[in-house]
């Protein structure tokens, strides 16, 4: 980016606020560079969740101004938005598979109306993308069959095919085991070395954020009380953010 460019970082929340029946984002300020991971954290309802709503364009903020794939998005209508996502991908909690395709067919689908593809080349960068993420063998199997950890595993590669610049995880190891979340721990930390994607992952796990993290958003009562790199996390006195390390080393 040009050193005079407005809007040199990936993502950037610019004094945001929003209230719904309560406030949950309050003069919220952070960014996010290009090939970085920044994690978000704090207590259930702190407002990780309509952060990320936020960066895809899903809610729009009651002041301040969010900034996307270098563009302000702030006052985008549909249509423009729908061009963010092309180089913005979310990996929901739910993997929010299609319950009647299989892995492939899932994986298919984000492919379809790529014109630059034949139906070989979809065939192969399918059976690649599996192999990316190691599911290779669940190629045939419906979701109903999976894990909730290999159904993260699928959605990923999933929103892999569309080829973005940046994606979005929510919540990637809520209700795995301790070895598929290493595993997704480990497939997040390839796809940003190899393919180096911009992220932004909501999450509880610290194991996760300390591994996949370059730098960390807290979140309390809407507000960012602490945004800096993750390895001086644990330096700080705020007294929110000690009890919270804290009550994670007892768990």
């Amino acid at each position: 980016m040009p050193q005079n460019d407005p809007f040199p970082h990936y993502i950037e929340f610019r004094h945001v606020f929003k209230t719904f029946d309560r406030p949950v984002l309050v003069d919220s300020n952070f960014h996010v560079n290009p090939g970085e991971t920044v994690a978000i954290i704090g207590r259930s309802g702190v407002g990780k969740s309509v952060t990320l709503s936020h960066i895809m364009g899903f809610l729009k903020p009651d002041s301040g101004r969010i900034i996307v794939a270098h563009e302000d998005i702030t006052d985008f209508p549909e249509a423009e938005l729908r061009r963010i996502r092309r180089k913005v991908t979310m990996v929901f909690q739910s993997g929010a598979l299609f319950d009647s395709m299989t892995v492939a067919e899932n994986v298919l689908f984000s492919l379809e109306l790529r014109e630059d593809y034949d139906e070989k080349n979809k065939e192969d960068v399918v059976n690649g993308l599996l192999r990316m993420v190691d599911i290779a063998e669940a190629r045939d199997a419906y979701p109903a069959d999976l894990s909730t950890g290999y159904k993260r595993a699928v959605a990923i590669s999933r929103a892999l095919a569309a080829q973005p610049q940046c994606i979005l995880y929510d919540e990637p190891t809520t209700m795995v085991d301790p070895i598929m979340s290493d595993h997704l721990g480990n497939l997040m930390m390839r796809l940003k070395n190899q393919l180096r994607l911009t992220s932004v992952v909501v999450t509880h796990d610290l194991d996760l954020m300390y591994k996949v993290a370059d730098r960390v958003v807290f979140l309390y009562e809407g507000g960012v009380i602490y945004f800096g790199p993750t390895a001086d996390l644990a330096k700080s006195e705020h007294p929110h953010i000690r009890e919270f390390l804290e009550l994670d080393r007892v768990v």
